[in-house]
């Protein structure tokens, strides 16, 4: 399932990329017919997940960190949040990479803390023990995560500042899908919001940008997403991305943390 997420939405990256590359003057597929894309793909997974694998795994009950006897039951509107999942760090990836080695490194960082999650939800000692849900087969998803990992830091190495080579929505665009849809099938749903924090306040800083301007007539930030604000206020591209990503490392070590809370 998360490797037709990833070619879906590969494909979908690839043609935006070659348009903007064989059509001059063309910011590739319209925002539209991605987000239909994007959504369809979402609902095709929320009803798989919904009447396929939630079935084993009790999955449309909602696991809240910190109150872990609450599992309220989302029922249909499960199949909504998948979407969201998927649709929203789909995209809060892509708009995440602007700056040389920012999205991929934040990429790693998750890909880590979901090997890891992936892991313990796998076992059934480990997942009663921090009294999380056990999934079984998730063990799997532990080794693709860890692949994820690999991958993004043999790029990284030729993306950091100053970059040799580029992701493109090809990259991001999946990466994102895939954070989103490991999120869901691992139970912790709510995680991601920790996890994937750094993508989650890029793209809140655009919707919010382009929301109050729309209002006003004034811009919050100097330029959006988040990361070229900064850029406009005179910090160094390095600067910005380092400072990011340890922001990411703190997220994600606390996210972790939580399961034992």
């Amino acid at each position: 399932m998360v490797l037709f997420t990833t070619i879906w939405l590969g494909a979908l990256g690839f043609f935006d990329d070659y348009i903007k590359l064989t059509q001059k003057h063309s910011s590739g597929l319209t925002s539209t017919s991605k987000l239909l894309f994007q959504c369809g793909l979402g609902l095709i997974l929320g009803l798989m997940l919904y009447f396929h694998f939630n079935e084993i795994n009790d999955g449309t009950k909602l696991v809240i960190p910190f109150f872990k006897e609450i599992r309220p039951d989302l029922g249909a509107f499960y199949v909504l949040m998948v979407m969201f999942s998927v649709v929203g760090m789909s995209n809060a990836v892509n708009i995440t990479d602007g700056l040389d080695g920012l999205a991929i490194g934040c990429t790693v960082i998750a890909g880590l803390v979901f090997t890891l999650i992936a892991y313990i939800v796998g076992r059934v000692d480990f997942s009663s023990y921090l009294q999380v849900p056990y999934i079984a087969g998730t063990g799997e998803l532990s080794i693709l995560c860890s692949a994820l990992v690999g991958a993004g830091l043999g790029f990284m190495w030729f993306n950091c500042f100053p970059a040799q080579t580029f992701m493109g929505d090809i990259g991001s665009l999946p990466l994102g899908g895939m954070l989103g849809l490991i999120a869901i099938i691992v139970k912790q749903e709510l995680l991601l919001f920790f996890i994937g924090s750094i993508f989650i306040v890029e793209a809140l800083s655009v919707l919010l940008q382009v929301s109050v301007f729309k209002i006003s007539g004034k811009r919050v930030f100097m330029c959006a997403p988040l990361h070229h604000h900064f850029q406009f206020k005179g910090w160094p591209e390095p600067k910005i991305t380092v400072r990011f990503l340890i922001i990411a490392a703190i997220m994600s070590l606390f996210s972790l943390i939580t399961l034992k809370l």
